[in-house]
């Protein structure tokens, strides 16, 4: 049985007595069967200060990073600076990094493999915009931010990944896709994995669900049968909606 996963991905939100309050806050949370894994992206500026608490409960996530080990990118931070300070996830190809910033699927690439070369556990983002899924494009659009996001793993390393099917119009939107929907686009993205790898893979590797996900809508995507869990937007800037939607993953 795959373990639920829920994501807050804190995006450039919250001070930082904000945003050390609401850490705070969700460090009581305790799990009785360790059934959710729970883990925090906050801003940059933050981590190191989090990491410190020693929080076993709560995993810590970077929301970008560099590919190359050091050097002259200014503004930038590489893997080996965030597994200093026992940051343990990744977010990579957000599709804001891809829209905003001009992330492509080559760089991703890179990024994931620098990643597992540090021991830090990519979440590997993908998704489609409104005109994409408008035209019957969102099947090939999502396969191929996966083959080559991926492409640079072996079957071992695969296993370790998860990944966040986002869609881009629901994300921040208030729209989400149903149930069913986002059913759909997580089978076949397991699919995906299976002609990649094999079975196995395919049943181990961990899909999230990301697009404006909430208390109201958790619980019922949660029980998708490929849905793992959520990486949750600006739901998880407050505690109380936050923690509803680790319940329903619970």
């Amino acid at each position: 049985m795959r373990k639920k996963v829920v994501a807050g991905n804190w995006k450039m939100n919250l001070n930082y007595d904000e945003a050390r309050s609401l850490f705070s806050d969700l460090k009581s949370i305790v799990y009785k069967d360790e059934r959710t894994e729970l883990i925090v992206s906050a801003p940059t500026a933050y981590l190191s200060q989090f990491s410190t608490a020693n929080i076993s409960s709560i995993k810590l996530a970077a929301q970008n990073c560099h590919y190359e080990e050091n050097g002259a990118f200014t503004g930038e931070i590489s893997m080996s600076m965030l597994a200093s300070i026992k940051v343990s996830h990744v977010i990579i190809g957000h599709s804001e990094r891809r829209a905003l910033f001009g992330e492509t699927d080559e760089t991703i690439s890179k990024k994931v493999r620098a990643a597992m070369d540090k021991g830090i556990t990519p979440i590997l983002c993908c998704g489609e915009s409104l005109e994409q899924r408008k035209a019957g494009e969102h099947f090939s659009v999502v396969n191929e931010q996966v083959v080559k996001g991926l492409s640079s793993l072996d079957s071992k390393e695969v296993k370790e990944v998860i990944i966040a099917y986002e869609p881009v119009w629901a994300i921040g939107t208030g729209e989400t896709a149903s149930p069913e929907q986002a059913q759909e686009m997580h089978a076949f993205i397991r699919g995906i994995i299976l002609s990649l790898h094999d079975s196995d893979v395919a049943q181990q590797v961990r899909i999230l669900y990301g697009g404006s996900v909430k208390p109201a809508n958790a619980k019922e995507l949660f029980q998708q049968s490929d849905i793992d869990g959520g990486l949750v937007g600006g739901a998880s800037l407050k505690y109380d909606s936050f923690k509803a939607i680790i319940s329903a993953a619970e």
